[in-house]
């Protein structure tokens, strides 16, 4: 079972990995969209990420920028989805 740091640094390492944007600054709070690090093509790659490696499936009601704005907003989204990655 994964905990909730292993997932933010799992979803750290892949937004580093899959923009081309300065990520040094980037903390878990950052506005991904807004701040420009991921665009809507950077946003269906995010969620084929999310799907393969948190075994979960984003259904329409799930795609509001609320679930996806910065890495705790789809940390709280996958652990919702998926509950099973939280250690109890």
């Amino acid at each position: 079972m994964e905990n909730k740091r292993k997932i933010q640094d799992e979803l750290f390492a892949y937004i580093k990995e899959n923009t081309f944007k300065e990520t040094e600054s980037l903390t878990s709070d950052t506005m991904i969209f807004t701040e420009g690090i991921l665009d809507s093509m950077g946003f269906a790659l995010l969620l084929d990420f999310l799907e393969q490696n948190f075994k979960i499936t984003a259904e329409d009601s799930d795609l509001v920028e609320e679930n996806f704005e910065s890495i705790d907003a789809i940390t709280e989204y996958i652990t919702r989805k998926n509950s099973s990655l939280v250690e109890k």
